[in-house]
C-alpha cells in the first residue's frame, strides 16, 4: 500500500507514493552557533528561544527518517580560517550587529569551519556515512556537492528542517524546487528570528498551489514513516518465512 505524508497544499511525495530510496531528511544549519547561549544568533541579540523549539521535534523526525531508510543530509554554514570565501560587506553587516564573523566567541571564533560553533548541535548529532554539505552562503546547492549527492544517490523527494526558515532553508528549498525536486518543510522543525518572517516563509511556499513545495508536520512525518517502516518489516518476515 502507497503511504504519503499529509500536507498543505497537497500532500507529499504528490505522485502519493513514498519511496524512501528516493526521498532525502534535510536538516540545515541546526548548529552550535545558531542554537546555543552565546553563540553568534545570541550575540547579535536574537532570541534563540524560537530556534531551540525547533529541536525535539527535529530529533524525532530524523529518528524516523533514520529508522524508515531515508537519506539523511546535514547542510551547515560556515567560512575558511583565513575568511578568504566570506564577502566583506557580509563581515562588515555582522561586525556592525555584534557579532563578526571569525570574531571570539565562546564556541571559538563565530562560523569558522572546525570550530565548536559551527558544528551540528549535538542533539542531532550526524550519524557515519551521513553526508555534512558545507555552504558559506544562504544556498545550501551554491558552490557546494549538494546537487552532485542527490543526484548520485537517486534522490527525488525532499523533506525540510532547519534554521532559520526565512533565510537559508527558504533559499536553499527555492534551489531545490528550481531543479526539479519534490519538496515539504515540516513547520515544527523550523524557525525564525521574526515570528512574521516565519509565517511569510511558510505562505510563499505553499502559493498557487505549492508553487516551491508544501508544508507538513512532524507528528505526520513521523506517523506515515513509522507506517513505512511497518511495512518493511512485515515485507522481510513474510519472505523469511517463504524461505
Amino acid at each position: 500500500m502507497a503511504i504519503s505524508i499529509k500536507g498543505d497544499p497537497y500532500d507529499f511525495p504528490y505522485d502519493g507514493n513514498l519511496r524512501p530510496e528516493k526521498t532525502a531528511f534535510v536538516i540545515v544549519d541546526m548548529q552550535v552557533d545558531y542554537l546555543q547561549p552565546g553563540g553568534y544568533f545570541d550575540a547579535m541579540g536574537y532570541d534563540i528561544a524560537p530556534m531551540r523549539a525547533a529541536i525535539e521535534p527535529t530529533r524525532r523526525a530524523l529518528a524516523a527518517a533514520r529508522e524508515a531508510g531515508l537519506h539523511v543530509i546535514f547542510v551547515r554554514e560556515g567560512y575558511r580560517a583565513d575568511l578568504a570565501d566570506l564577502p566583506e560587506v557580509v563581515r562588515w553587516r555582522s561586525k556592525r550587529v555584534g557579532a563578526e564573523i571569525g570574531g571570539p566567541g565562546p564556541y571559538g571564533r563565530f562560523m569558522i569551519r572546525g570550530e565548536k560553533g559551527a558544528e551540528i548541535t549535538p542533539e542531532l548529532r550526524p550519524l557515519p556515512g551521513e553526508p555534512i554539505i558545507d555552504k558559506s552562503a544562504t544556498n545550501g546547492f551554491y558552490a557546494t556537492d549538494l546537487d552532485f549527492v542527490l543526484t548520485h544517490r537517486g534522490i527525488s523527494s525532499m523533506v525540510f528542517a532547519g534554521i532559520t526558515t526565512d533565510v537559508c532553508v527558504h533559499s536553499t528549498l527555492r534551489a531545490a524546487a528550481d531543479r526539479g525536486y519534490d519538496c515539504m518543510l515540516l513547520r515544527d522543525c523550523t524557525a525564525a528570528t521574526l515570528h512574521e518572517n516565519y509565517l511569510a516563509s511558510l505562505s510563499m511556499i505553499q502559493q498557487e498551489g505549492g508553487f516551491f513545495g508544501t508544508i507538513g508536520s512532524s507528528a505526520d512525518f513521523v506517523s506515515s514513516l513509522t507506517s513505512l517502516a511497518s511495512q518493511g518489516r512485515a515485507k522481510r518476515q513474510t519472505a523469511t518465512a517463504a524461505v
